[in-house]
């Protein structure tokens, strides 16, 4: 039987026992790649520009969900964004209890479809959508290339 056959009688399905390696490495995939390497090289975080119907997406990605066009034209993301949607986590992500809770926050950037799930570097009593924030980044020497390059985002503080 082909995986294009259908059954319905269980007898006739075949199995093996033993395991199956399932080694495999995630990418980030062109766009995610060119956004980690700004970040990493130049502390700029990029969308992706669809120049057929003027949306730009964050994060970045290779084609348009609106018109399937391929993205090839890249901008700078604003340096400040806004809490979209909060959230505190007590536990950690193996269970155990957090001695301080986290903040985590969507940020959403003026003009850009998407945006970013980070910490938010504010205590969960001060955390409100809406805030305008900016993002911390890692000292230059200390980035990667990952998401974890930026430490979290931070209130922006109003000089008035």
């Amino acid at each position: 039987m082909t995986f294009l056959d259908r059954t319905t009688d269980a007898r006739k399905f075949r199995h093996w026992p033993g395991n199956v390696e399932a080694d495999y490495i995630y990418t980030s995939g062109v766009a995610g790649e060119r956004f980690f390497v700004a970040l990493r090289d130049e502390g700029r975080m990029l969308a992706s520009r669809c120049t057929a119907c003027h949306l730009d997406y964050l994060p970045p990605r290779m084609f348009c969900e609106d018109c399937f066009a391929e993205l090839t034209e890249y901008l700078d993301v604003p340096k400040t964004g806004r809490v979209a949607a909060i959230t505190a986590a007590h536990i950690d992500r193996t269970g155990a209890q957090l001695s301080h809770p986290q903040v985590w926050a969507f940020v959403t950037f003026e003009g850009i479809r998407g945006g970013l799930v980070h910490r938010l570097l504010t205590p969960p009593d001060q955390a409100r959508a809406g805030t305008a924030v900016r993002a911390k980044l890692k000292p230059r020497d200390a980035r990667t290339g990952t998401i974890a390059d930026i430490e979290g985002f931070e209130p922006v503080r109003s000089r008035f």
